[in-house]
């Protein structure tokens, strides 16, 4: 009966663990298979966030390219206002001035 006994025990024993291995199996695929959902998540939310980056990086580049364009015309109108012809010209329209050779015509008040 000793034997028996012995042996009912090894039994019990190895049931309580074939659960156990069983349990944590279980628990191991479900701690992966949460990690997987998080790294999922994760990285679609990364997708988004870099999909925005690149509409601002493509915004943030129209907006440069427009400075660098305003930046390039009006370095030409600084050497063009620096020239005779502008001078001239700024004499001509607010002081009405006119050389010396040129003649100014007045339309006449025909009543």
């Amino acid at each position: 009966m000793g034997r028996n006994n012995v042996t009912g025990r090894n039994t019990k024993k190895r049931r309580n663990d074939r659960l156990g291995n069983r349990m944590a199996i279980v628990g191991i695929t479900l701690v992966v298979f949460s990690l997987g959902v998080v790294v999922n998540f994760k990285s679609t939310s990364m997708k988004k966030k870099d999909q925005e980056y690149q509409a601002r990086e493509a915004l943030l580049q129209q907006q440069y390219d427009r400075e660098v364009s305003r930046s390039d015309e009006l370095k030409e109108y600084q050497v063009y206002v620096q020239t005779k012809q502008y001078i001239e010209e700024v004499a001509k329209q607010k002081l009405g001035l006119v050389k010396p050779d040129e003649i100014l015509l007045k339309p006449s008040d025909g009543s």
